[in-house]
């Protein structure tokens, strides 16, 4: 028996219909966020298996007798609000019910190596015959054209090829090398992208009745939003450095080590540089024509850092943190992520979010930080077994009567 369920929502997205053929991560970000927005999202999984990341433990999701199930805290993050059917697209039935379930949907993500659903008739030119109506985004590593369309991508490797560690980590004078970010964030990115594209191109099938194939890689969305580092180099002409936590435009913004520890300072404008070198003891810094504005900081920041870094580490972090806090001055202290979540503000803002699932009790998720004032994300239900809906989908979706779907799951395509 599967879980009590409802598809009802007050959501933006009430009514849309997503059909999520992707795994991992970037594919799994795109659709949670549509489900939080209110749609039905189903989610297609390997019978069996399931998604790659269920098996991404430790840790593990726990039971009622705290034994570990077969869910990972990492398939967690990525997949509430969803409804798991497993069907092996490789068999001729599980192909068929996948078309199916396309004909009548609003939106369809995958995140195959490209020319893989082709094989099926799962490809957008196959289905968009079914259902000209339907959206279809396929996330890739290098996208669906070019000379390495056929190329596989992970996220490490694409935050070292697309530039990303280039800039990130210590420089190579301070003995540091090039990092990669803590989280899996070329796969969040375009994540984000896929999904505010789904949303575009839903709006944009109002006028035309069309849907139309969306196509997010990994390697493209890496680049897109190195921002600010991008246009250094293209209108500079100078390649963007390591620079640990400093910022490459402004000063002084970056970590500072304290007599007990560490905090961040941002320093955004000169009437905040101003409060923070009298908070410093250093009131005459900013008349001196080196450090008179944003551009003279960053031009002298070899000779400004060393003497605002000798300050910082002549009091503790929480004496920094209470002067710079009462002048107006962005600080902010580098917290655990057991304190982050220990904080009085997690608490204020339902950072954390609980969801109950009738094998394990409550599961905690984390918070959609989107607040509507009129369609308010909605936490219906949490991460899903695997294949914990495949009978009720068959047989509400598709009319299956039970005796079919035991004959499918007998011959192995669900």
């Amino acid at each position: 028996m599967s879980d009590v369920f409802s598809t009802d929502s007050q959501g933006a997205l009430s009514g849309t219909k997503v059909l999520d053929l992707s795994r991992v991560l970037a594919g799994p970000w795109t659709s949670q966020l549509l489900a939080d927005y209110g749609a039905d999202v189903i989610k297609i999984e390997r019978p069996g298996e399931g998604d790659d990341t269920r098996s991404w433990g430790p840790p593990w999701l726990q039971d009622g007798d705290r034994q570990d199930t077969g869910d990972s805290a990492y398939f967690l993050s990525a997949n509430r609000n969803k409804r798991s059917l497993t069907v092996n697209i490789a068999h001729p039935e599980g192909c068929r019910i996948v078309r199916e379930l396309a004909r009548t949907s609003d939106v369809l993500v995958e995140n195959f190596r490209v020319g893989t659903l082709k094989r099926s008739g799962l490809d957008y030119e196959s289905l968009r015959e079914l259902n000209p109506a339907l959206v279809y985004c396929s996330i890739s590593a290098y996208g669906q054209s070019g000379s390495r369309s056929g190329q596989p991508g992970y996220d490490s490797m694409i935050q070292a090829s697309g530039g990303l560690m280039s800039i990130t980590g210590e420089p190579d004078d301070a003995g540091g090398s090039p990092q990669k970010v803590g989280v899996a964030i070329v796969d969040i990115m375009a994540g984000m992208y896929a999904a505010t594209a789904i949303l575009a191109a839903l709006v944009a099938r109002k006028d035309t009745g069309e849907g139309q194939h969306i196509d997010v890689p990994l390697y493209d969305s890496q680049v897109a939003w190195l921002a600010n580092q991008n246009m250094n180099y293209l209108v500079g002409g100078i390649v963007p450095p390591r620079l640990g936590t400093a910022h490459p435009n402004i000063v002084p913004y970056q970590t500072f080590a304290t007599a007990d520890g560490y905090l961040s300072l941002a320093v955004g404008n000169d009437r905040q540089f101003r409060a923070c070198m009298d908070c410093l003891g250093l009131g005459d810094v900013p008349d001196d024509e080196r450090f008179i504005d944003n551009a003279s900081r960053v031009k002298n920041r070899d000779t400004l850092i060393p003497l605002i870094a000798d300050k910082f580490r002549q009091q503790p972090s929480s004496t920094w943190l209470e002067k710079l806090g009462v002048r107006g001055v962005p600080v902010g202290p580098i917290n655990t992520i057991e304190d982050v979540f220990g904080e009085d503000y997690a608490l204020e803002r339902n950072l954390v979010r609980r969801l109950s699932r009738t094998d394990v009790g409550d599961i905690p998720t984390v918070a959609n930080p989107v607040r509507f004032s009129g369609t308010p994300v909605s936490y219906r239900f949490a991460p899903p077994r695997l294949g914990e809906h495949t009978t009720d989908i068959l047989t509400s979706e598709l009319g299956f009567t039970a005796e079919q779907v035991d004959a499918l799951r007998q011959s192995g395509a669900i």
